[in-house]
């Protein structure tokens, strides 16, 4: 793909934040406050009206966001220069699974993703939760107005347990933010133990598993992963999605020593795809882990297959191939 606290009053910090915005905050409002996600629907609907059928997202800089950031505490990353990231790690985590201590970077970064549009900022993104955590963040997404989108497992026989929800929003930039930040207060701090030192290089042939999957990927520690958008235009409320804001495959190979690996990730598909692509990671070997949509009204209807592998790097990459293979990926941009 963080959490609220109900009736909490804002810190005077905040308070001073929003007193203070600077004229690039306000751009980031766009025409205006989106309906759609809101409760302020009539309004939204005003707004809309003098916004295109089919909105796209708008070019933002990174210092247009750091307002957002500070409401948040984090830092964040622009994305195609349209996605503003802020990764919520859960690094106070310790997670197995089929006997693999599960890195942050493989599956257990959840993520809060801002994009302008004409009518208002959408924010997308999923928390990672414990069972404990998960009935509070729920309650406190209900309370901000965020609505759930889904809620479901990414690891097999995972210990503890835990579950990936997804979020969305639409509004004034600040207000989702200190909407999120309640949030994020119930479900541990996604930030609360800094990464540790990388020691040592990463243990994989990454030059074959690019070969392998046409594509060039980036290292992150002991984590090597691929971030792959559809070749068809994506929509939600008339909102056309840019693949960094959650509607792209993805592929992480977690180094296991010995250019051996653990992958995981999932695969963006379409209806008509789906058994093909079952079929395909079955023949590779991989555990189908979930089966599932992550948003309530995109088009066209996508639906996102996770899976689990471990074997060599670059033979994990070269069975995957084939259901990536069955999905309409975009074309690999120069470079990449």
């Amino acid at each position: 793909m963080s959490a609220t606290r109900r009736g909490r009053t804002p810190a005077p910090s905040v308070l001073r934040t929003l007193a203070t915005l600077t004229a690039s905050t306000l751009v980031l409002a766009g025409c205006g406050a989106s309906g759609g996600h809101r409760a302020d629907a009539h309004a939204g609907a005003q707004d809309r009206a003098h916004c295109p059928r089919q909105q796209r997202p708008i070019a933002t800089k990174e210092a247009d966001w750091q307002p957002v950031a500070k409401v948040l505490g984090r830092t964040g990353a622009l994305r195609e220069n349209v996605v503003f990231g802020i990764s919520l790690p859960r690094r106070d985590l310790t997670v197995t699974s089929r006997g693999v201590t599960i890195g942050t970077s493989l599956a257990l970064n959840g993520s809060a993703d801002f994009a302008r549009y004409c009518d208002g900022t959408m924010l997308m993104g999923d928390l990672v939760l414990t069972e404990d955590e998960l009935p509070r963040a729920i309650e406190a997404l209900q309370e901000a107005g965020i609505e759930q989108t889904a809620l479901h497992k990414h690891l097999p026989d995972q210990s503890p347990p835990i579950w990936w929800t997804h979020y969305s929003a639409m509004g004034d930039p600040i207000t989702l933010a200190r909407k999120l930040k309640t949030v994020l207060e119930v479900s541990g701090d996604p930030i609360a133990v800094p990464p540790p030192p990388s020691t040592r290089p990463i243990d994989l042939d990454t030059a074959g598993i690019n070969e392998a999957l046409g594509r060039k990927g980036i290292a992150e520690g002991r984590v090597y992963k691929f971030f792959i958008g559809r070749g068809e235009t994506v929509t939600a409320h008339g909102h056309v999605l840019p693949a960094p804001i959650g509607v792209d495959t993805v592929i992480k190979f977690q180094a296991l020593g010995e250019e051996r690996a653990a992958v995981t990730g999932d695969i963006v598909m379409t209806a008509s795809e789906v058994q093909n692509v079952i079929r395909a990671l079955r023949r590779g070997g991989f555990e189908i882990v979930e089966l599932h949509n992550h948003m309530l009204d995109d088009q066209p209807r996508l639906f996102y297959v996770h899976y689990w592998g471990i074997g060599d790097g670059v033979q994990l990459a070269r069975d995957l191939r084939p259901a990536l293979n069955a999905t309409n990926l975009a074309a690999p941009t120069p470079g990449s």
